[in-house]
């Protein structure tokens, strides 16, 4: 049996098997850490820096830093939740995001991050910048204004499908989702049952004829916080 590491997070002492991220093992313990670019079948990525906290004082991604002895982890402090709601913030006035009327509504990560942490408005002006729709694939939507560039589709396609029907292209404001043809996703090979359409946490990839599909007040949010299943399954103490 591999020792154990043992860390603080947040004045908890918490335990963790060698090679883990600190989020790994925040969740193992059911210490919840806000993220939005990490997802339990892919790779880690460390993109949207939601899940940031620091460790020895120093700002660190809990997805892609291992697990250390004797760390001592900030998650929950001030400071960490100051920085996270203007992560958050920022990824909403990027894009264009309509909850109102997004099928993704209730089921959105970023959208129920904002309602964890109390963010009914940006503070941050709206940038509203120009993107575009792809329709052309028969079961598969792709919105690009509700992209937040998690990099999810990229991994699940790359790693999980086998196909690498999504990449990166561009770079700062002008970095965007591409799909590998030119005419569109509708000339790829993605498929809907594809691990890339399910694991986007946003509205940005949707399967056609499905909206709405789940009526207001049972969908996935509507009842209980992002995150709330990790803290529910702590052991016990």
């Amino acid at each position: 049996m591999s020792e154990k590491i043992t860390f603080i997070l947040d004045g908890n002492t918490i335990q963790g098997e060698p090679g883990q991220t600190i989020l790994k093992a925040a969740d193992a313990a059911g210490r919840y850490i806000p993220r939005l670019c990490s997802h339990k079948d892919l790779v880690p990525h460390g993109s949207c820096r939601v899940c940031t906290v620091l460790v020895n004082g120093r700002p660190q991604a809990a997805c892609t830093q291992p697990a250390a002895e004797g760390i001592v982890v900030e998650s929950g402090s001030p400071k960490v939740q100051k920085l996270r709601t203007s992560i958050i913030e920022m990824l909403f006035v990027e894009g264009n995001h309509f909850c109102m009327f997004c099928e993704k509504s209730g089921n959105c990560e970023l959208q129920a991050l904002a309602y964890r942490f109390g963010i009914t408005a940006p503070r941050y002006p709206y940038q509203f910048p120009y993107r575009d729709v792809d329709a052309s694939h028969p079961d598969i939507f792709l919105d690009r204004n509700r992209c937040v560039l998690c990099g999810r589709c990229v991994r699940a396609s790359r790693d999980v499908d086998g196909k690498n029907v999504f990449q990166f292209v561009g770079r700062g404001r002008d970095k965007r989702i591409a799909v590998d043809a030119r005419a569109g996703l509708g000339e790829t090979n993605a498929a809907v049952t594809d691990k890339a359409i399910e694991v986007c946490p946003v509205g940005a990839i949707l399967r056609k004829r499905v909206g709405y599909a789940v009526p207001v007040g049972k969908r996935q949010y509507d009842h209980e916080a992002i995150g709330t299943e990790i803290e529910k399954a702590a052991p016990a103490r």
